[in-house]
Order: structure tokens, then C-alpha cells, then sequence
């Protein structure tokens, strides 16, 4: 059974960085890529970027392109999702999620942390 935790969040101003980190155990020769997801309150779930184990090939959606970056600790089955110049419009509970394919639909994430919370203030 693969089990995700995210940590790292909390309060930062808009423009300064922060880094979260997810912590996979439980992983299968199935498990391809994590996802990160981001979830406003009153909102829908929204796709911010994705890693594959493999390889580390990354990809951002056009939100967050070029100010965060995704990266992977393949030994340690961390994940890190790199935040920086962030804006109000960051705020969300962050998720982060495990797939056996590759992909950033939220349909084809199978496992999900619980979220951390990170919120961007002026």
C-alpha cells in the first residue's frame, strides 16, 4: 500500500520561497511519477506539477512555470516541490500524489497525502 506524506508548508510573503517535501514509502515497480496538486478553499483540485521516478523528467503547469521546480530523491522516495516567487494566489493545501502513468489528470492519481498548508501573505 503506498502512502504519501507532505510537509513544508506554512506562511510566507508573496515573492519569498518555500519547500515542501513528500515522503513516499510503500512504492511498487508500478509507481511511475508523483504529482502535486493544489486545492483553494471552495475550489476544485488543480494540477501544479509533476516528477517521474525514473528519470526525473518534470512537468509544470503554466501557473507555476518557472518559479517552482519539482525534483526527486529516488533513493530516499522524497519528493521536494521547490516554491519560489510566490504569490497570493499560491495559497492552497498542497498535495502531493502517486500514478502509476504519466499524467495530470487527477483521475489517475491512485494514492494521496493528507496536504500541507501553505499560505502567501503581503
Amino acid at each position: 500500500q503506498e502512502r504519501l506524506v507532505e510537509s513544508g508548508g506554512g506562511l510566507v510573503q508573496t515573492g519569498g520561497s518555500l519547500t515542501l517535501s513528500c515522503a513516499v514509502s510503500g512504492r511498487t515497480s508500478r509507481s511511475y511519477a508523483v504529482g502535486w496538486f493544489r486545492q483553494a478553499p471552495g475550489k476544485g483540485r488543480e494540477f501544479v506539477a509533476s516528477i517521474a521516478w525514473h528519470d526525473g523528467y518534470t512537468y509544470y503547469a503554466d501557473s507555476v512555470q518557472g518559479r517552482f521546480t519539482c525534483s526527486r530523491d529516488d533513493a530516499k522516495s522524497m519528493v521536494y516541490l521547490q516554491m519560489d516567487a510566490l504569490k497570493l494566489e499560491d495559497t492552497a493545501t498542497y498535495y502531493c500524489a502517486s500514478a502509476d502513468g504519466w499524467s495530470s489528470a487527477t483521475y489517475d492519481y491512485h494514492a494521496w497525502g493528507q496536504g500541507t498548508q501553505v499560505t502567501v501573505s503581503s
